[in-house]
């Protein structure tokens, strides 16, 4: 008997491959296109970045308009309606500060009434400096009376040895006593007070809300100065410009129109 022979019916062939292919060929061209963006974004960012940080370099040295006021009146020298501001955070415990003081008292003597020099408190949280709030009340507490830079001069003049002294308090008594005019037993009464020790933390708020770390510190039209420009020789022609620009005769605003104007035809 004759074998059945079957018939083979023909095989279909797998897509399966081609679709591998495909899905592995999409799969490489959305994640080069993730990885274009995400490089592009991240030098984006990087850039911004970059340009914040130079736009923050930039601003980090001035006094934003809404810093915190200091205390009010502040200490002032010279004239309160000057169009030149110098602004020096300071503390009596610092050996800088002294060393700076005989500085700014040689600006204030030569430009008078063409500046307004303005002293701010600011005593260093430090156990270095464990004498220099104490100070800045005394100071303030002479202030009061009127004797505010008497007291200053006497407390950087004498700054080692009432630093080095157990009986520091005793020594500023001494000093109170040479300054003419003082009332001593009102001044000690004024330095147990609140009224000598607001002024001093105002200014430290203010000296806190400008980010200063350092002292001193001086700004000169809201510009903080670097502490090796604060001498003589190199302030004075950062503070003659800061007059010549105040003073400098303004354009009407007319003409500075018209400038504009015939400038933008002529390109």
């Amino acid at each position: 008997m004759a074998k059945e022979i079957k018939s083979k019916a023909p095989q279909k062939k797998s897509n399966t491959p081609m679709l591998i292919i495909v899905a592995v060929l999409l799969g490489a061209v959305l994640g080069g296109l993730w990885y274009y963006n995400s490089q592009r974004n991240g030098t984006t960012t990087g850039n911004t970045n970059a340009a914040n940080k130079a736009n923050t370099a930039k601003t980090a040295n001035t006094i934003p308009p809404n810093a915190p006021p200091g205390a009010s009146p502040p200490n002032l020298a010279g004239s309160a309606t000057a169009a030149v501001t110098i602004e020096e955070f300071a503390d009596y415990q610092c050996a800088a500060c002294a060393s700076v003081n005989p500085v700014m008292n040689e600006i204030k003597s030569l430009y008078g009434s063409r500046i307004k020099f303005v002293f701010r408190n600011f005593p260093l949280s430090i156990p270095a400096h464990d004498k220099a709030y104490d100070a800045a009340v005394a100071a303030e507490a002479a202030g009061l009376q009127g004797k505010f830079w008497d007291m200053q001069a006497q407390l950087f003049q004498n700054q080692q040895a009432w630093t080095a002294s157990p009986t520091y308090k005793q020594l500023w008594k001494g000093y109170a006593e040479k300054i003419g005019g003082l009332d001593v037993t009102k001044w000690e009464a004024d330095m147990l007070g609140m009224a000598a020790k607001t002024r001093v933390d105002a200014d430290l708020a203010r000296g806190k809300g400008l980010g200063v770390g350092s002292t001193p510190t001086v700004y000169i039209n809201g510009v903080g100065i670097p502490y090796t420009e604060l001498s003589v020789t190199k302030l004075k022609p950062i503070i003659d410009a800061e007059i010549q620009k105040a003073t400098a005769p303004k354009e009407p605003a007319a003409n500075a129109a018209s400038n504009s104007n015939a400038a933008s035809e002529s390109k």
